[in-house]
């Protein structure tokens, strides 16, 4: 008896993360994917009905993966560069100031907040710096 358990555990062990059953949210992900090609005008009613049931229906992830294999990706939103680069500011300045007052409430001795402005800031410049910088051209060919 205790062979085959001893089997169950290796033979469980060696499944694909593919062959694993699908999350209620992994299944609504999919649909929600499958409504917006269709409001995309990449599908019509009838395939996305087949397929949404086929989603709901399916008993792998690999299933799933198979519903929109043959539809592009989502694009990602775009990323808003200015207010990162204002969090990355307000965050350096937050951090800096908090360390100049750790500075004068400890003696006012050596300023050796100057080390941490120093390194940080170069990292905040060239952020800046890269917000700045041309966008490269991209060539159209006949």
């Amino acid at each position: 008896m205790c062979r085959t358990h001893g089997s169950d555990v290796g033979r469980s062990s060696r499944i694909k993360a593919d062959d694993i059953r699908p999350s209620d949210a992994e299944r609504e992900e999919i649909v929600s994917q499958l409504r917006a090609h269709a409001g995309d005008g990449r599908l019509d009613v009838e395939e996305l009905e087949r397929r949404v049931a086929r989603a709901y229906s399916t008993k792998t992830r690999r299933g799933l993966v198979k519903m929109v294999r043959d539809l592009p990706r989502p694009p990602r939103p775009p990323r808003d560069q200015r207010r990162e680069f204002g969090e990355h500011l307000r965050s350096y300045l937050a951090v800096m100031a908090l360390l100049v007052v750790i500075w004068a409430l400890t003696g006012m001795g050596y300023f050796w907040p100057i080390w941490p402005m120093l390194g940080w800031g170069i990292g905040v410049f060239s952020h800046a710096g890269a917000l700045r910088a041309p966008k490269p051209r991209t060539r159209l060919t006949a």
